[in-house]
């Protein structure tokens, strides 16, 4: 075997290896690289309590109380289910009722999730695109009918 031969090899043996570890690592994060789950995600896995998610979608209508000391209590909800959501905090500017929003924290239960961050809608037109296209899925996209979200 030449000297040149024996270089490729190893080149060639040393791809593969960082192949082979590149797929174990990917295959290992599949169920964490997820942006946000919505309600009915979260059901239909049956996420353990104590797990640290993102949970996204939009914020039904009355169901936020301002507490004392910052506490604040607000449902999230899609087409299909919906999370209570408590979390103590200053909340965005655009924050409110009927609008997308991802809160990232812990689920307590099945219907509960405290939250440690919320993130609220950019602007009037923006949403990220996972939550409009779950929503749209859902056909509870209140977007115009033809119409994609900006996203930046």
């Amino acid at each position: 075997m030449t000297r040149k031969q024996r270089r490729l090899t190893l080149i060639g043996v040393a791809g593969c290896v960082l192949a082979v570890a590149l797929g174990l690592v990917l295959y290992a994060m599949n169920d964490t690289i997820v942006f946000f789950n919505s309600p009915a995600d979260i059901q239909a896995k049956s996420v353990q309590p104590g797990t640290r998610i993102r949970l996204g979608g939009l914020v039904k209508e009355g169901s936020v109380q301002r507490g004392a000391d910052q506490q604040i209590t607000f449902e999230v909800m899609d087409a299909e289910a919906t999370i209570k959501v408590n979390y103590k905090g200053l909340l965005p500017d655009l924050f409110r009722e009927g609008q997308g929003v991802v809160a990232e924290g812990i689920l307590e239960s099945p219907s509960a999730f405290r939250a440690d961050s919320v993130l609220a809608k950019h602007d009037e037109n923006y949403m990220p695109r996972e939550v409009a296209d779950t929503l749209k899925k859902q056909g509870h996209w209140q977007g115009e009918a033809d119409a994609s979200p900006k996203t930046q």
